[in-house]
């Protein structure tokens, strides 16, 4: 830019300084001259050193401007050596094979690499057709008609309006291409225009051999200082590059519009002039600019079409993956109906929540991607297939039986089954699918969503509708409405049961349960509405008011109790609530709020919450470093159980009642009994065995090792348990 800067200021100095020489003096003449000299030797300078897109178009433009400074000098020595300037001359000729140059070198520059625009050369040829109507009529026809001058000289004197049209045209050409105004093609664009101006004024002038104007030399002086500072400016390396297609707005509207009233101004004033109408030109101009006009209306009224259809095609697919969306199948779908009798699958992914929490919404992204493909590859273009949102899909079959359409589904539950390679993992994700056919397309959607639903509850493969799944889904919308009201009116009440030392029963631990009295329905089991809440999300206010009690709970009987009180409280956290954002927070809040601590808290997950990783485990993590002890519940169950505790932070075993059962009975139930007692010892974790019922189990688990036991022997969920020593003891 310094360069810039510097190359421009002494521009302007030197053709500031060029006013102030006398006329037709050697030193202004050198210095016109030798300011275009160098004006050339920059411009080669700034193509060198900013290597520009358009690099041919500039070279051809730079020996564009040496022919023309070089008719400058043969113009100034013809007059020095004979006193006078012969017209037309070799200068003449050069200066001519300039102007070509010059328009071929801004064309090329201002296309660039990339497509020819129709629409700016049809409003360049617009711009060119009425400033040449006015050139001929009031400049070219006259000197052509002037019988008294020469054939060659009057020939010459309209060449130079001639190319001042098409110059005219070439800037309207430069300033209508599309992309960004950049400085260096505003610069191009401003000499063009001054080169025009002073063409013009030169033109004009009554006696070629006597002119004499230092005003218009100053001009043609400017041209070349603003030519030479578009090339040595950084910005021309990007002038052709495509960045869009050029905008129709309100300027080049008014622009064009105004040139169109050319003819009728030509009219006017001929008329007001008192002169003979030149019929022929003025009718053959308005010709030109009707049709050009209306090609350029045509073409942009195809674009508007073209433009307007691919709005409304993106508008009806998928962002990310190219499918229909949910609008096309709705649309589709509306049609099928009115035909047939389609058939609607919905499918949702298993697991990809896990794949965005542990590896990241882009590699979760790029699974959307390789889902879609294969199902696609699968259909081979057989139904419609959208993406709904989210990880959900949908299929649509608008003439296929109820066997064919089941025996399609069972094609994509299969292709879903192999492995996904994306981003460097190996994913395995399955579907959840549910199919519906007959009756109104929206209730046909809703119906796929219910069997959908009901095969992600039952783990099938896929579920078609069925009347009583509509059933089982009111039922669970009734009560998950119910639940929304039981924790707004305090239905739900604790109890808790007894962790207890082996081998002498005395509670140290109690783990708070849910339950919940309904007043019509009595007692509902916490196996029928946890589910429902895990579902519907009431769990997340539900963990947090069963957090909140127990802990208040267990502060007052610490207060009453004193050194019979147990020692710490559990409860048992979700896998929604471990994916709540701030959940750490909660938990730490309900300590600080019942003034607890951390370490008298234990949190109860189990190995499928935190099997994926992601969210949950940082989440357990984060509550490990508040101090609150983690308790892995219905240890041996789950996925990889001896690999969780490398990755998970925890303190207690919940060995799984599985292995509780048949302890006393020699076989493989006691092997793995003793086997995960001794992982815990060898880690250093407290092991609590669940599911005690017998006092032969109790013992039998304190020959093993164990020191914790838990079940109905020592104690049933209470919402007052006894502290007071084993009731075991007394039995």
């Amino acid at each position: 830019m310094r360069l810039w800067w510097s190359w421009m200021a002494a521009g302007v100095l030197v053709c500031a300084g060029y006013l102030l020489l006398p006329d037709g003096d050697v030193s202004a003449a050198a210095v016109y001259n030798g300011l275009g000299v160098l004006s050339f030797a920059v411009i080669v300078a700034g193509i060198r050193r900013n290597r520009p897109a358009a690099r041919r178009g500039w070279w051809i433009f730079a020996a564009g401007t040496i022919c023309y400074v070089t008719a400058d000098i043969v113009y100034e020595v013809t007059g020095f050596f004979l006193g006078h300037h012969p017209f037309p001359y070799w200068d003449d000729v050069i200066y001519f094979s300039a102007y070509p140059l010059l328009f071929a070198g801004l064309l090329m520059i201002s296309r660039g690499s990339g497509r020819r625009e129709s629409a700016g050369v049809i409003d360049a040829a617009i711009i060119a057709t009425g400033v040449g109507l006015i050139f001929w009529i009031f400049v070219i026809q006259p000197t052509l008609g002037d019988a008294g001058t020469p054939l060659l000289e009057r020939l010459v004197t309209v060449g130079y309006p001639t190319f001042d049209v098409l110059m005219c045209a070439v800037v309207t050409r430069l300033l209508s291409r599309s992309g960004a105004r950049q400085t260096s093609l505003w610069l191009l664009a401003l000499g063009c225009a001054l080169n025009f101006t002073c063409d013009v004024g030169w033109s004009l002038t009554e006696a070629f051999t006597n002119y004499s104007g230092s005003i218009i030399n100053v001009g043609f002086m400017l041209a070349y200082v603003l030519w030479a500072g578009a090339a040595v400016h950084p910005s021309m390396r990007d002038i052709g590059r495509r960045t869009g297609q050029a905008h129709f707005g309100r300027g080049r509207l008014v622009l064009l519009g105004g040139v169109t009233m050319m003819v009728p101004t030509v009219l006017f004033v001929q008329g007001v002039r008192g002169e003979t109408i030149n019929w022929v030109a003025i009718g053959i101009g308005a010709v030109v600019l009707f049709l050009l006009v209306v090609t350029r209306l045509g073409g942009f009224v195809g674009q508007t079409q073209r433009q307007s259809a691919r709005l409304e095609e993106l508008a009806m697919r998928d962002d990310l993956t190219g499918l229909a969306n949910r609008r096309l199948l709705e649309l589709q779908l509306r049609t099928a109906a009115a035909t047939g009798t389609p058939q609607v699958c919905l499918l949702d992914l298993n697991g990809f929540k896990q794949v965005n929490d542990r590896l990241g919404h882009a590699v979760g992204d790029h699974l959307l991607i390789a889902v879609a493909a294969r199902l696609s590859a699968e259909l081979n273009g057989e139904g419609v297939l959208a993406r709904m949102g989210g990880d959900e899909f949908a299929l649509l079959l608008s003439d296929a039986t109820v066997e064919e359409g089941g025996a399609v589904v069972d094609r994509l539950a299969g292709a879903l089954r192999q492995p996904f390679e994306v981003d460097g993992h190996e994913l395995l994700v399955g579907a959840a699918i549910g199919i519906a056919d007959g009756g109104d397309p929206l209730d046909l959607l809703r119906r796929a969503d219910v069997a959908m639903y009901a095969a992600k509850t039952s783990q099938a493969r896929f579920r078609r509708y069925a009347v009583e799944l509509d059933d089982r889904a009111d039922e669970e919308a009734r009560l998950g409405a119910e639940m929304r009201a039981a924790l707004d009116t305090g239905q739900f009440h604790l109890v808790y049961q007894p962790i207890v030392s082996l081998p002498g029963g005395e509670t140290r631990y109690v783990e708070s349960l849910v339950r919940w009295t309904h007043p019509v329905r009595g007692f509902v089991s916490p196996g029928e509405f946890v589910p429902v809440a895990e579902r519907n999300g009431l769990i997340v206010e539900l963990g947090e008011w069963i957090l909140r009690t127990a802990c208040a709970q267990f502060v007052r009987w610490q207060a009453t109790h004193g050194a019979a009180a147990p020692t710490r409280i559990s409860v048992n956290v979700s896998a929604r609530q471990l994916a709540e954002p701030g959940f750490a927070a909660v938990v730490a809040d309900a300590l600080a709020g019942n003034r607890m601590a951390p370490d008298c808290l234990i949190v109860e997950v189990t190995e499928t919450a935190v099997f994926g990783g992601g969210v949950a485990v940082r989440a357990v993590e984060e509550l490990h470093e508040l101090g609150v002890k983690i308790a892995l519940d219905d240890f041996g169950t789950g996925h990889s159980s001896l690999t969780l505790l490398q990755t998970v932070p925890v303190d207690v075993l919940k060995v799984d009642k599985s292995f509780v059962d048949n302890i006393t009975e020699a076989g493989r139930h006691a092997v793995i009994a003793t086997a995960l007692i001794q992982v815990s010892d060898g880690l250093g974790l407290s092991a609590v065995a669940e599911g005690v019922e017998t006092a032969e189990q109790a013992a039998s688990l304190f020959e093993l090792g164990y020191r914790y036991a838990q079940g109905y022997h020592f104690g049933r969920p209470v919402a007052e348990p006894a502290f007071h020593g084993p009731e075991v003891a007394a039995r």
